[in-house]
Order: structure tokens, then sequence, then C-alpha cells
């Protein structure tokens, strides 16, 4: 087998097993048509001719993996930014974005629905096994019967930029161990439901657990954006606008800038 051909086969291995991967091929310039394929903890394949330049496209892959993003780039040809001597087309896959629900309540069905629409692998953990069953969420491709902080002890290394955790629980018992388990990761989006009130009594005890206030405003709380939502519906589509806005530095009326009651 030749190198590209086995080149083009891990690639299409990693795409049917949702890997994240990223395949760079240069397009215009001196070694037109190389190719280097990058995939998160294992060594790239290929090369695009030259060591240096594999080193910095490698690293740029890898960023645009993380942000979920296509695009072609422009290096001089040992990779010197800021030059034109080639061009690279990076095609990312990069894995579906995660969104973890925590709490198996009313609210959690729309926005589970909502996220499936945008395209997330979502997952629902409420530590109450009555509550947390696929019956109940269907549209949820893990139902999760665990403590938050359990569950994201196993999976909070693989939380990146585009995912999104969302605490639903209204039970401190639930919400801090899940909001403490949450913030260490790198995920882009951490949002919290609960009045003002609510939220004011879960920054106490958050702090009483230890969380710096500069973590504390990693937190949208109240959860959503101010659209004057009132159903389980109308607060999904309030939620996952939130968390558009928030991926794509949008500035949009925020609950958690607000005052006053939020419905």
């Amino acid at each position: 087998m030749s190198e590209a051909a086995g080149i083009y086969e891990a690639f299409r291995d990693a795409i049917r097993a949702e890997e994240p991967v990223a395949l760079a091929t240069i397009i215009d310039g001196p070694d037109a048509g190389e190719k280097l394929l990058v995939q998160p903890g294992e060594a790239a394949l290929g090369t695009l001719g030259d060591p240096d330049l594999d080193r910095v496209v490698e690293r740029d892959a890898l960023g645009m993996l993380d942000a979920g993003i296509s695009e072609v780039r422009h290096y001089g040809q040992h990779g010197e930014a800021r030059q034109m001597d080639l061009s690279v087309f990076v095609e990312c896959h990069a894995r579906r974005p995660h969104m973890v629900i925590f709490g198996a309540v009313d609210f959690t069905r729309a926005l589970a629905s909502q996220a499936k629409l945008l395209g997330y692998r979502v997952t629902v953990c409420d530590a109450r096994e009555v509550f947390a069953t696929k019956r109940r969420f269907p549209m949820a491709d893990e139902v999760v019967v665990d403590w938050p902080n359990r569950l994201l002890d196993r999976i909070g290394d693989e939380l990146g930029p585009r995912d999104a955790v969302c605490v639903l629980t209204h039970d401190h018992k639930f919400d801090v161990p899940a909001i403490v388990g949450a913030l260490p990761t790198r995920v882009g989006y951490l949002g919290a439901m609960g009045s003002r009130t609510t939220h004011e009594k879960r920054t106490e005890r958050l702090r009483e657990a230890g969380v710096a206030d500069e973590d504390l405003e990693r937190v949208m709380a109240p959860i959503g954006l101010d659209i004057g939502g009132r159903t389980p519906e109308e607060t999904a589509v309030s939620i996952v606008a939130e968390i558009i806005a928030s991926h794509t530095g949008r500035q949009a009326p925020r609950l958690k800038d607000g005052e006053g009651r939020i419905h």
C-alpha cells in the first residue's frame, strides 16, 4: 500500500469511528499534493515535505479541530507565519460537540431535543435512578445514573471549547458538585438554572467549596438569554441561543447580566 493510500485509509477509518482527525494538503506551492494526517494523541502520518512545516501545520490543525473549523492557511516553506509561499487546506472532522445535562427534570427533555437538533451528542445524568431513564429521555445519546462529580471525573478530560455543561437540578446536593467538577475542565460553556436568589445561595456554597470568584464568572446563571421564555421549550431555546452566542463571541442580553425576576 502506498503512503497516500495509507493516509486516506486512516482518514476514512477515523471519520467512520467519529474520532477527531484533520487532513492537511498542500494545494498551492512546492510539493503540491503532499499530505499530513493529524489526530490528537497520535503521531502524524505523512509529510508536507519539511519537518518544521509539518510541526507548525500539526499544531494549527489540532487547534482547528478544537474549534471545529476547516480552512486554507498560508505559510512559508518552513512553516513561517504571514508568508505566502504555499497554501495548505486543512480539512477537519471533529467529534460532535458534547452537551452534558445534569438533572433529569422537565426542562431536560426540551433542552436535550434542542441540542440534538443542533448536532450535539447529549448525555443526561442524574443520581436518581427512578428519574434518569432512557424511556423519559429517548432523544439522549446516553442516560447516566450517577453523581455529577463522578461522571466528570471520567469524562472531564474529553470536554473542550465546543462542549457544554448545563446544570438544571435546582438542588445544591447535585449542582454544587456538578459545577465544581466542570470548572477544571476545558468545557466552553457552563450554565446553571435557577432564580437569582437560588444562584446567590448556590454561589455562597460554591465559595464554601473553595471556588474562586474568577472561576464563578465562568458560570452562566441564571442560564440562558433574556428572551422572556417561560415554557421548557422556550427556555431551551434561550439556553442554546446563549451557547451559540458564547461560541461566536456575539453580545446578547444574558439573564446572568440582568436584574429582577427572570419570568
